[in-house]
């Protein structure tokens, strides 16, 4: 049972034409964006608390990493934060991350849907390929727009002491005026190689760089984002690929009758497949679909499933990646405030834990993607069917 192809539409009837809906539309566009903001605030919300606690093991809080590499340790982590901050603990930087994330899920499902109407115009360009490519672009346009806000947000849930908080505007202001430690002057370097000419030389390219580098500004906001766009590729790639092709699966004619929502597909999609589909398809429900050429809704449990599976998969694939981005945002406040580049702070994880160092919190990161990617992809595809694209 798979939707006509753009050369059949000449077949289906001239009502069913006059129905197309203008994905390239601003009307489109502004829905779009809308239903993926919501469904990007109820994925957040839905897992905040382990949010905040896979950052704090992720950027390797003093506080908590007794805590780290036992499943008990989550559960243990998350009873100090509640005992010493009640609800608001669990919750902390979720402020920030609600005014990240509206933009940041807006932006990429309405670029996905833009992205791929352009890429794969018609199902006879539909490939694993092109459907990943459209998810890693729409990710990655998703981050440059919003990458401050995150960096942002993982500050404020990083903190863990208990006087003295920062507020979201204290929290920009302190990111915005931090500066490392003094680098010392290519003299004094160069006397610190004790001879060693390689070492001397290292010595003084270490100060001048330091010294060009802006100590505070802008840049600051933007620790990380070399890794975060790196690591955006394979997940929002895998997560946009994993559940379309899930979603395909589940709308198999075999299990069709199990998996979907009677009458919510568009009359062009149930055109061209067979009778006993035909007349399941067209069942009465309470909303037809707007769009002619929209496949059904998946039931509760189906769209549910194949959500959690696509984050299972992508939070697989780029979970290292992220870990070196924490270890990054959190470079002003741990250490001497230098900023160390993607090379730098995964040599520093190796050393330190070797390459499980890499997959530091992944338990819980399954724990709180699965859930989320779920809810962020059920609420957007019922988000669009109630605002009727």
């Amino acid at each position: 049972m798979v939707p006509i192809r753009t050369k059949d539409r000449e077949r289906a009837p001239a009502a069913t034409r006059q129905k197309i809906l203008d994905k390239k539309s601003w009307d489109y566009i502004v829905r779009s964006g809308l239903a993926g903001g919501i469904a990007g605030c109820a994925a957040k919300t839905v897992v905040g608390p382990l949010d905040r606690v896979k950052i704090l093991f992720q950027a390797s809080n003093p506080q908590f990493q007794k805590y780290t590499g036992s499943w008990s340790g989550v559960a243990m982590a998350m009873r100090d934060i509640y005992h010493g901050d009640g609800i608001r603990g669990l919750f902390r930087g979720h402020s920030a991350t609600l005014l990240r994330v509206f933009p940041y899920a807006g932006i990429k499902f309405l670029a996905y849907e833009q992205i791929r109407t352009r890429i794969i115009p018609d199902r006879s360009y539909e490939t694993p390929i092109r459907r990943f490519m459209s998810g890693s672009l729409a990710g990655m346009l998703s981050v440059f727009c919003t990458y401050p806000l995150e960096m942002v947000r993982v500050r404020m849930a990083f903190e863990t002491k208990r006087e003295g908080r920062s507020s979201l505007t204290r929290t920009i202001k302190k990111i915005y005026y931090e500066h490392p430690e003094p680098a010392m002057n290519s003299a004094a370097a160069i006397r610190g190689g004790n001879g060693n000419p390689l070492a001397a030389t290292v010595a003084a390219t270490s100060s001048t760089i330091h010294t060009v580098t802006p100590r505070y500004g802008v840049a600051n906001f933007f620790r990380g984002f070399t890794a975060t766009l790196c690591g955006m590729l394979p997940y929002a790639g895998a997560s946009f690929l994993t559940h379309d092709t899930a979603s395909d699966l589940l709308r198999h004619p075999a299990i069709v009758a199990y998996t979907t929502i009677p009458g919510t597909a568009g009359a062009a999609y149930s055109y061209n497949t067979d009778h006993e589909s035909l007349k399941l398809l067209n069942k009465p429900s309470k909303r037809q679909a707007t769009d002619p050429h929209k496949p059904p809704q998946l039931r509760s449990w189906a769209e549910l499933s194949a959500g959690g599976f696509a984050g299972f998969v992508s939070q697989t694939v780029s979970y290292p990646l992220e870990v070196i981005r924490r270890r990054m945002q959190v470079g002003g406040v741990v250490g001497d405030g230098h900023r160390l580049g993607m090379t730098e702070v995964a040599a520093a994880i190796f050393r330190e834990r070797g390459w499980k160092g890499f997959f530091v919190g992944l338990g819980i990161g399954y724990v709180k993607v699965i859930p989320m990617v779920a809810t962020s992809f059920f609420v957007y595809e019922r988000g669009k069917w109630a605002l009727g694209i």
